[in-house]
């Protein structure tokens, strides 16, 4: 994923029909699959990846899930996902165990949310840590200095400047589901 995201920083972050056919006609070879349930997760997978898609699942937010180790097997051995996001530090662990790529995502909220952070990286050793909102320079920069994992800017990117600013922060790429930001 880091080559693809060296040439295009920009993540297709998927919260419903619409945008997953945004997504396919998009440019953006990553997408955060953040809709579906366990019934249409595997579909939804299939139809990005047909599309030559890196695709990333969501597991916080797919409906009949729960936050088990099951869950990463089951987007591993069913869906054919290349990874998954979550706010829980042991499934991201779970995915890392499992092969796949795990996106630790965090809602920076305030300074205690951003003091625990480096605690939860230590349990879930991700390979790549998802700030929300990411529009927020400064603590990208903050990030950089202290954490060794890279950094996507989440939730709240909403222009070219809010692009630019998190880039030139730090973040190794942004995510967002503003279709207008994709086409960056």
């Amino acid at each position: 994923m880091e080559d693809l995201l060296l040439d295009n920083p920009v993540i297709a972050s998927v919260k419903d029909d619409a945008g997953l056919d945004a997504a396919l006609r998009s440019e953006c070879p990553v997408v955060f699959l953040l809709y579906g349930s366990v019934l249409t997760v595997p579909s939804l997978v299939q139809r990005l990846k047909d599309a030559g898609k890196t695709v990333l699942v969501n597991v916080d937010l797919v409906e009949g899930f729960v936050a088990k180790e099951i869950v990463v097997q089951f987007v591993r051995e069913t869906t054919g996902a290349d990874g998954i996001l979550s706010s829980k530090a042991a499934l991201v662990k779970a995915a890392r165990a499992h092969g796949l790529l795990g996106v630790h995502r965090f809602f920076l909220v305030d300074s205690f949310s951003y003091h625990n952070l480096g605690r939860q990286i230590a349990i879930s050793k991700p390979d790549y840590v998802e700030i929300l909102p990411g529009c927020v320079p400064r603590v990208i920069t903050w990030l950089r200095a202290d954490i060794d994992v890279p950094i996507i800017a989440g939730g709240l990117v909403c222009d070219k400047d809010d692009v630019v600013a998190a880039l030139g922060a730090g973040a190794a790429a942004i995510a967002s589901s503003n279709t207008d930001v994709w086409a960056m």
